[in-house]
């Protein structure tokens, strides 16, 4: 498990494409993934920068553990970060 301070947009794009969010667009180096569960459509933009910065994270993190109805710390650990 890495340290949340070094994870990348690259890192976090892949993990959440395991959570069954899938890439629908890119404009520069903003990636917006989709994801469409309980017959609500998600869409979260996810910058492709390295690190991203912790508030940025952790925005994405809580928006994400909403949507697919789980505790951000779980979420957490199913992402592998």
């Amino acid at each position: 498990m890495s340290s949340l301070n070094s994870i990348s947009g690259k890192k976090l794009i892949k993990a959440l494409e395991k959570q069954s969010y899938f890439i629908t667009r890119q404009k520069g180096s903003h990636v917006r993934l989709t994801c469409t569960l309980y017959n609500k459509t998600h869409h979260i933009t996810i910058p492709e920068h390295s690190p991203l910065k912790i508030g940025t994270l952790h925005g994405i993190l809580k928006e994400v553990a909403e949507h697919l109805q789980i505790a951000k710390s779980k979420l957490i650990i199913l992402l592998e970060l």
